[in-house]
């Protein structure tokens, strides 16, 4: 209870601020934070931190993603020798991409610039690549670990798949075809899909281990 209640406690200001963000960008303002980091893109440029990014981003673009999303659900279901941690794991990482279509269609914001070769099309808030890695590797990182024993493995996992997040979701902002809101956003609204599937995935193995119990 506490736990959760330290979660809310920062994921509730960061929801009012990206709340605060979607309203700006509704009445054709720029928030103030894309104001001030815009420069820090162009330095970045034909830098070798630009091709760093670069490369990076792509651990999040559809075309890996689906073969990744794949070959881990039938990984996941091999390792737990049960089908439910796959389809929760394939299953949350559809269901975050179409919500990210829905909200951005809603937002209606246009990308600093388009770039098809890194999969930068359509609208930009909030990002689909940090909202949707974070959801996909987060769930693929508590699964894993929950099959761990040693707290010390576990937290090289945790702090591997969190660095690797944060690198993909900043690699969009840093090769201009998002603003760093956009990300900022993902990773918010992303973090609450994978707080609620989580909660749902743990509360359907406890009521399938009663039913079983029961029978």
């Amino acid at each position: 209870m506490i736990r959760s209640q330290r979660k809310w406690f920062v994921l509730g200001p960061a929801l009012i601020v990206v709340g605060i963000w979607i309203g700006q960008i509704l009445t054709g303002h720029v928030p103030f934070l894309d104001q001030w980091t815009r420069s820090t893109v162009a330095d970045v440029s034909d830098t070798m931190l630009y091709q760093f990014f670069w490369s990076m981003t792509h651990l999040g673009s559809e075309f890996f993603m689906v073969p990744f999303t794949i070959t881990m659900a039938l990984g996941l279901s091999v390792l737990y020798r049960d089908w439910i941690q796959a389809v929760f794991f394939a299953g949350g990482t559809l269901a975050t991409k179409f919500a990210n279509s829905l909200i951005k269609h809603l937002v209606g914001r246009e990308r600093p610039s388009i770039l098809e070769a890194a999969n930068a099309e359509g609208f930009s808030f909030p990002s689909g690549h940090a909202m949707i890695s974070l959801v996909a590797y987060g769930l693929l990182m508590y699964m894993i670990v929950k099959k761990l024993r040693s707290r010390t493995v576990s937290l090289i996992i945790q702090v591997g798949f969190a660095a690797l997040i944060t690198v993909i979701g900043m690699s969009r902002y840093f090769i201009n075809v998002h603003y760093l809101t956009d990300v900022i956003a993902g990773f918010v609204i992303g973090f609450l899909c994978l707080m609620g599937l989580i909660k749902l995935y743990e509360s359907t193995i406890q009521y399938r281990d009663k039913r079983q119990y029961q029978t």
